[in-house]
């Protein structure tokens, strides 16, 4: 094509930016709408999710629901008889729910004693490493599902109930060597799990 056959670029079209080999014209053509939108939409997205994921923690991980599932599974089954073990308890403390049932009970029941934080008060300090009456799961879940009266510790299981004690039990779990500020001195022997 000779240059007087062209067309000079119309104002109202693209503009030419770069004329190769004398046919091949590289234009500064606009987006389509369509694929503007898909990608501020994408943006935005992304954004939400970043925030939600890592700054609100507005939804649970696969991880998290796994456990959630487990720790139901298990519940169901000791209900129907089979017995608490410590890895039900251990997976119990990690279920934010149930720890914070667990919480909501130590709070109104066991804080006298231990302080609402758990650091003791006329009881021992939950929050340190250290156990008069064994600091593996099993033997926290005994101590208070069965108690120690000699100790001034109740037996809560009648006051409480199962479901209610294993939330506490998981609860104490969850703040095992947290040690909080002002919590009273080590009481018995470094718990070795």
């Amino acid at each position: 094509m000779a240059d007087a056959d062209r067309e000079p670029p119309n104002e109202d079209k693209n503009e030419i930016v770069h004329t190769y080999d004398d046919d091949l014209q590289e234009q500064d053509n606009r987006l389509p709408l369509w694929w503007q939108y898909t990608l501020y939409g994408a943006i935005v997205f992304a954004v939400a999710y970043w925030i939600g994921e890592h700054k609100l923690s507005a939804w649970l991980s696969q991880r998290d629901r796994y456990d959630q599932e487990m720790v139901a599974e298990r519940l169901e089954a000791a209900r129907a008889g089979a017995k608490v073990t410590p890895d039900l308890l251990v997976a119990m403390s990690r279920t934010p729910s149930v720890v914070e049932s667990g919480r909501q009970t130590f709070v109104t029941t066991c804080a006298p004693c231990h302080r609402a934080d758990g650091g003791g008060n006329i009881g021992p300090n939950l929050t340190d490493g250290y156990w008069i009456h064994g600091g593996k799961p099993e033997d926290i879940y005994s101590t208070v599902h069965e108690g120690v009266p000699t100790k001034g510790m109740p037996t809560w299981t009648p006051v409480l109930g199962e479901q209610r004690v294993e939330a506490a039990v998981a609860y104490v779990i969850s703040i095992e060597n947290t040690n909080v500020p002002g919590g009273k001195a080590p009481q018995g022997e470094l718990a070795a799990k």
